[in-house]
């Protein structure tokens, strides 16, 4: 089976942008009560993933960093602790079931490396569950 019957389209994904701050990126962050979200640089392409781990990292380590200048800082300069190996579009389920044990979401990606949306480990689960059930 394809994962593109799985694909959580982009437009229902919180992600962010490579060039956000890391003020925005909390916020999405918040808002969507996301542990991790997608990164995609200025041509749409899938380029990581930001983590709240990452953020308190650099929160911790990174002098000079604090609530009130987060806003200046961009998360380019965030060192990145995981990185979400994302699949083509083509991709079959089986190519996800070893990533989805590592990873909260797959990013999926178009024949360009454009980003169009993410796969989630509990729904990469519960497909197994049903076959294995059936």
């Amino acid at each position: 089976m394809s994962v593109a019957s799985f694909l959580l389209p982009k437009d229902k994904v919180a992600f962010i942008t490579s060039c956000a701050s890391v003020k925005e990126a909390l916020e999405q962050l918040e808002n969507h009560y996301y542990s991790a979200l997608p990164i995609v640089d200025e041509e749409g392409k899938y380029v990581g993933t930001l983590s709240e781990g990452d953020l308190l990292w650099a929160l911790k380590d990174k002098p000079g960093l604090t609530f009130e200048n987060m806003h200046e800082v961009p998360i380019c300069d965030i060192e990145k602790n995981i990185h979400n190996e994302s699949v083509s579009i083509h991709a079959d389920m089986e190519d996800m079931l070893a990533l989805a044990a590592d990873q909260n979401f797959v990013p999926v990606v178009d024949d360009n490396h454009i980003f169009i949306g993410i796969i989630r480990r509990k729904d990469i689960i519960a497909y197994y569950m049903r076959n294995i059930t059936d």
